[in-house]
């Protein structure tokens, strides 16, 4: 488990906030990896972590994804397909789109995963919200959306009463790879980003105020339940 040695940001040294991690660029894969293994490792006092990254262009099949929901273009072009264990369709990630993956003790904070769903959903709705832009989510379809478009995607696993994977909210992409699938598996899903709504924060600013805001409400609603 070698990636998360990156930038860190312990918000509260000996609190039981969880610790943000700024790991810049990172290969999915490996990221991937990383997250299960420090699931897999982690004890009772280990400390939530929230990381922070950006991934090189790559196709994500979740537990439901279906190959049809991958065109033509996608199934024979140049970038990666990988299949995953979090929930959810099929989705894109590339530069220009900020990742927060959760790595939660959902037993020890009394959390549920349809909770985590709408907090994390909520946090990427204030966090445009701060920035003018109205956003709601959908009772059908998982996600925080524009308008009919969607500007972000989550999906999670839970572990051995832990979370991971989580969220990404498109900032400043190349989004003509979603013309090649069915976002989250709905044909003719229109996707939008935060530049194109005229919003000029920078990907890391937004990963930083998403990662905020998200904490403040964890704290608040689900902070940790000694035994």
């Amino acid at each position: 488990m070698d990636l998360p040695n990156s930038d860190a940001c312990d918000r509260l040294p000996g609190s039981d906030e969880p610790i943000v991690r700024r790991l810049g660029t990172t290969a999915y894969r490996e990221t991937w990896g990383a997250m299960q293994a420090f699931t897999d490792q982690r004890g009772a006092g280990t400390r939530d972590e929230l990381w922070l990254t950006e991934h090189p262009p790559v196709y994500t099949l979740g537990l439901a994804g279906r190959v049809s929901h991958l065109h033509p273009a996608a199934a024979e072009g140049a970038i990666e397909i990988v299949h995953v264990d979090r929930g959810g369709q099929v989705t894109y990630h590339g530069p220009g789109q900020a990742v927060m993956y959760v790595l939660l003790d959902l037993k020890r904070r009394r959390l549920g995963v349809r909770q985590l769903v709408r907090m994390l959903e909520q946090a990427v709705i204030d966090c445009l919200g701060g920035w003018g832009i109205e956003a709601h989510g959908r009772v059908d379809a998982p996600g925080v959306y524009v308008g009919a478009a969607k500007i972000s995607a989550l999906g999670l696993k839970v572990r051995r009463g832990a979370s991971y994977h989580g969220l990404a909210l498109n900032v400043d992409m190349d989004l003509s790879p979603f013309d090649a699938i069915d976002p989250c598996g709905y044909p003719g899903l229109a996707v939008t980003q935060a530049r194109a709504l005229g919003l000029d924060a920078s990907t890391g600013e937004m990963a930083d105020r998403l990662a905020a805001l998200f904490i403040a409400s964890l704290q608040a609603r689900f902070p940790i339940v000694p035994e």
